[in-house]
Formats: C-alpha cells, structure tokens, sequence
C-alpha cells in the first residue's frame, strides 16, 4: 500500500527514497515566495532543501503564497501533507525520488495576510513566479502598461490591491512604517532581465500610487536578475501513478523534472541571503548574457518545435524531437538565425550547448507535451521570439525561419490541426488570435496587425513579407511540405 506524504511518513518510505535530513522544527522563515508552482517547487525549492541538508541556513525557510484561486487549491494539497513534495527527476538511465520540506507555512490566500507577512521583518526575500505574462509589460514600448485593467483596479481601490505588485507596495509601505528595511524581490520567471522587469512593475504601479514612495522603491529596493532552467512538465494523473507506483508514495501534487538544474543569479541581496552556491547556484556580476542565451536558444526551441508539431499531430515532445524534420528545424533556426544574435560568453561553446538543448528535449522520461508548449503564446512569443526578429532586422541579419516559426504560431491559432481535428488554444487571448488568424488566411497582414503582442513589426517589409509567403505556403501545402524546403534551402 502507498504512504500518504505527511512529516510522520518520513521513516516510513522506501530506502531509495531521499528525506530531509533537517527537522522541519529546525527551520525559521526568512523567503516569503508568490507562486507555489511546480517549477517553483522543482528548482528553487529543491536548492534550499540541498542547502538545508548540509546543515547550513535554517533561517531561510521558506513561506508560500498566493494571489489566485488556483493558488489555494495547491496550498489545500500541499496542507494535507506538512507542506512536503515528492520530486522525481527523469533521467534516463534511471529514476529518483526525493521528498523536500523547506516550506515551512503556505499562507491563505488573502491579501490583508500577505501584506502582513512582507511587513515581518523576518522576510529578507520575496521571491517570484508568476508566469512571463504576469508582469504587465506593454508590448508596443517594452515598459510598463499602466492601462491595464488589473493595474486600473489596483489604482482604483490602493487600500485593497489585487495584484502582486500592489501588494508587494503595501508590503513595503508597512516595512518602511514600521522602521524595516525593505526586502528583496528575487524573480524566478523566465524573461530577459527579469529583475528589471519586475522592478518597472513595481515602480510603475507604485508612481500610479504616490510618486514619492515610487522613488524611494528606486532608491532603496534591489531585484537581482537571474536565469532559471529546469524543464518541468505539468502533473497530471500519470504523475501521480508514477510517484505511487514506483515509489510507494501517495502525493496529492508530486513534481516530476529532468535532471538538469541551472540557476545564475546576480549578487544583490542587502539583508543578506542563503549560501545557495554551495550547492550549484552560479553568482555572477551580469547575468544578462546567460539569460539570454537560455530564452533564444531553450525558450526559443520549445516555441519553435511547438507549433509545427501541434499541426502534425504530435503530443509528446520528445516524439516530436524523433521526428527528423522538427529536430533538424530546431537546429537549424537556432544555427543560423537564433545564435548568430548573441554575443560571446567566457567560457560557453553555443554549438555545445545547443546539443545539450536537443538531448534534454529528447528525454523521453521527461513526458513533457507539446500543449504545454503551446500555451500562452500571446505572452511567450513576445518574450522568446519577437526580440530576436527585431535584433535580426536591426542588424540586417536574416529573419526567415523567424517568421516561418510565427506563421506556424499563427496557423496553429486557427485552432485545427493538419487532420481536421480541434486544437484547444490555451491562451487568455485565444478568441483574439483565432479570429485573426482566420482572417490571415487570406490577408496574412491581419495577424500582425495584433499590436498588443506584435508591436510595429507589421511594417517590417523584410518580416512581413517573409511571414506572409510562408503562412500562404502552409495553408496551401500544409506544415511538413513547408518544412522540407525550409530545410533544403
């Protein structure tokens, strides 16, 4: 019979199975994290724990939190089992199981406690992950939207702010009432210069608020940029299975993960932080070059696989990845027009890395889908494509697999694959993009006309024209005939 997951279980799982070596009663809370997903739990969660198990910073435990609905069915999980999470990395020459327990609370999901708990002065660090989208950046400018709705409201009613920047302010006002100094924000979503970017949020709701404490945010408050990577497929009931079957263990919600972790982070933490570099975390003075590597080349990829492979009828990706036509697509937009747009790293082959991309894709175990890949798109490709197309362009470099890679996007949102069968666009914008790629049907310019995501780029002839030829030839000749000469020429 399997184990339920609680704190009393621990000695009772199988040998194999790693626990903690720190009692939960050892550990102090010192990062209140917003976004208790399961990257979260994959990556920076497991590096506290590792960190923990040599004994070393137990006042760094962390607290969860939440702003969405969502987000309280994840904390009733996690409460029925002490806060405890079964990871299990995929690697192919063989499985493993770990249970971690850093989290030492997981707050309602309420704001009034939010704010009271970022006004403790026990918080050195607020961390992040709250998707790519969740940042309100305006697409046309890069910056801040200030005319959102969700922003709008916070405006509307700044005693009781729904977003997490709103909060974050009440947080800090309360800190600085009080005589605390301010935490950190550490970010942990996958963007380039996350901490910049989570920093214009901050300071662009807050100068909506009251422009003094906008300024004093400036002055006093650090965010760190960083570059997270761990490929984190979502869970379903197959991983549920698998956790139970193979490890005897009864999670609620277990994580699973490919082996490979990386977290680059700049040093800039006033209140101090854990000793995360004992246990691989890379601190770096920019980390700008590493991150950008990751979201052209990784990020990138997933975008460049995901949608010719949702038009062939791909689920898995790395069914996908043995599909001789996706991998040699992947490979060759990134050698030819991703790459070339990156400037040199001491010390990283881009060639070397690029293989290690293809093989983590090629993981079987992983059971990462293309849906997963595919969400989102109106936030990812703004994100992980369309800045590469601009620098293309403003370098007079080409942009032609580029713009074969948003014309994919784009026949994909016409929400049908190759077969006729329906396509589930999972995007907040889903209705948006269906009825402009149905009309980029036969008037491709209506696609990217879609200025909140494309900006101005539908008057870049040399991308326009690229774009429109290619969704022509897809519609026509369909996503694999369109490949095949991509990848003659």
């Amino acid at each position: 019979m399997p184990t339920p997951l609680s704190l009393a279980a621990l000695d009772q799982l199988d040998a194999a199975v790693e626990t903690p070596r720190y009692a939960r009663a050892e550990l102090a809370p010192g990062i209140l994290h917003i976004g208790v997903g399961n990257f979260h739990r994959a990556h920076q969660q497991l590096y506290l724990d590792r960190l923990f198990n040599l004994g070393l910073d137990h006042d760094w435990g962390l607290i969860g939190a939440g702003v969405r609905p969502t987000d309280t069915a994840m904390r009733d999980r996690l409460a029925r089992q002490d806060w405890l999470t079964t990871i299990v990395e995929l690697d192919p020459e063989g499985l493993s199981a770990r249970v971690i327990g850093p989290m030492v609370d997981f707050l309602e999901v309420d704001g009034a406690k939010l704010v009271q708990a970022l006004a403790d002065p026990a918080i050195r660090i607020v961390s992040l992950t709250i998707t790519e989208g969740g940042y309100y950046i305006d697409a046309m400018t890069g910056g801040f939207d200030g005319t959102h709705p969700d922003i709008m409201g916070d405006v509307a009613t700044p005693d009781a702010p729904k977003t997490v920047f709103g909060l974050l302010i009440a947080g800090l006002k309360a800190r600085r009432a009080a005589g605390h100094p301010p935490f950190t924000v550490m970010t942990c979503d996958n963007l380039p210069e996350n901490g910049h970017v989570a920093r214009q949020a901050v300071e662009g709701l807050a100068a909506l608020l009251d422009p003094d404490f906008a300024a004093w945010i400036g002055a006093n408050v650090a965010f760190p940029n960083s570059m997270v990577d761990c490929i984190t497929p979502a869970t379903s009931d197959r991983e549920r299975a698998l956790v139970k079957e193979r490890f005897g263990i009864e999670d609620a919600a277990p994580v699973v993960c490919e082996p490979f972790h990386q977290w680059v982070m700049e040093d800039n933490f006033p209140l101090g932080r854990p000793a995360l570099e004992k246990v691989g975390v890379e601190f770096v003075e920019d980390v700008a070059p590493y991150e950008l590597m990751k979201l052209r080349i990784l990020n990138g990829g997933h975008a460049a696989i995901a949608y010719p492979s949702a038009l062939l009828g791909h689920h898995f990706v790395h069914e996908a990845m043995a599909d001789p036509d996706i991998r040699a697509w992947l490979v060759k937009l990134q050698k030819s027009e991703a790459i070339p747009t990156l400037g040199p790293i001491e010390g990283v082959d881009y060639g070397a890395y690029l293989d290690l991309i293809v093989s983590r894709f090629a993981n079987p175990e992983v059971g990462d889908t293309i849906p997963r890949l595919c969400l989102d798109g109106s936030n990812r490709q703004p994100k992980f494509i369309l800045p590469t197309v601009r620098q293309a362009l403003k370098e007079g470099r080409p942009v032609d697999g580029l713009a074969l890679e948003v014309a994919f996007w784009c026949r994909y949102c016409a929400a049908e694959d190759e077969a006729g069968r329906a396509i589930f666009v999972d995007d907040e914008a889903a209705a948006e993009l269906k009825e402009r790629a149905l009309d980029a049907k036969s008037n491709p310019t209506a696609f990217l006309e879609y200025s909140r995501v494309f900006g101005d780029l539908a008057r870049e002839a040399a991308f326009h024209d690229c774009f429109a030829a290619h969704l022509t030839d897809i519609w026509s000749r369909g996503a694999r005939a369109v490949l095949a000469d991509y990848l003659r020429n």
